[in-house]
Order: structure tokens, then sequence, then C-alpha cells
């Protein structure tokens, strides 16, 4: 079975960081699509960053240069440490593993960037 479990969000000032953690159970890391996302009150779902199997990760535009998400092929987590907080990065932040097979989430973990 299949689980992904998300942990370290909270509550934090604008400026501040948080490292994200994914867990995961049941898959290898190194050979699943895996991405983190948010949705935020009122708005759709959105893709923040992806680490593929093989190749470069990539992140939406908002993100570039404050967030970097990392993978640990030996505790099978996905990681995303994000940098310079604002406001508008608040949301539900969801960990996703996608391969041709089946396409995981886990529960999400909220991020609140507030004063």
């Amino acid at each position: 079975q299949v689980q992904l479990v998300e942990s370290g969000g909270g509550l934090v000032q604008p400026g501040g960081s948080l490292r994200l953690s994914c867990a995961t159970s049941g898959i290898a890391v190194k050979f699943y699509f895996m991405g983190w996302y948010r949705q935020a009150p009122g708005k759709q779902r959105e893709l923040v960053a992806t680490f593929p199997p093989i190749g470069d990760s990539s992140y939406v535009d908002s993100v570039k240069g404050r967030f970097t998400i990392s993978r640990d092929n030996v505790e099978n987590t996905v990681y995303l440490q994000m940098n310079s907080l604002k406001p508008e990065d608040t949301a539900v932040y969801y960990c996703n593993a996608r391969d041709y097979a089946g396409d995981y989430w886990g529960r999400g973990t909220q991020v609140t960037v507030s004063s």
C-alpha cells in the first residue's frame, strides 16, 4: 500500500523559512515523478515544484529562486525547502507521486505566512 505523509507546515512570518517533508512508503521515490502542489482557499490546486526520475527539477515562476525540491532515495522522502516566504504562499501543500501505473497523494500540510 502506497502512503505519502506530509509534515513541516506551520505559521511563519513573511521572509521566514519552512522545510516540508513528504515521507513515503510502498514506493521508491527515485522511480517516480515527484511533485509538490498547493491549494489556497478559493483557488485551484497549483503545481509548485517537480522532481522527475531523470532530469532537472522545475518550479512555477512564482517560487523560482525561493523554493528548492530535493529527494532522499535512501529515506524515500521528498523535501520542499521554502525561503523568503510571502503571504501569497499561504496554502495547503500536497505531495504527489506519479508513474505509469498510479497517481498518489498525501493529505497535505498547512502553510500560513502572516505577521
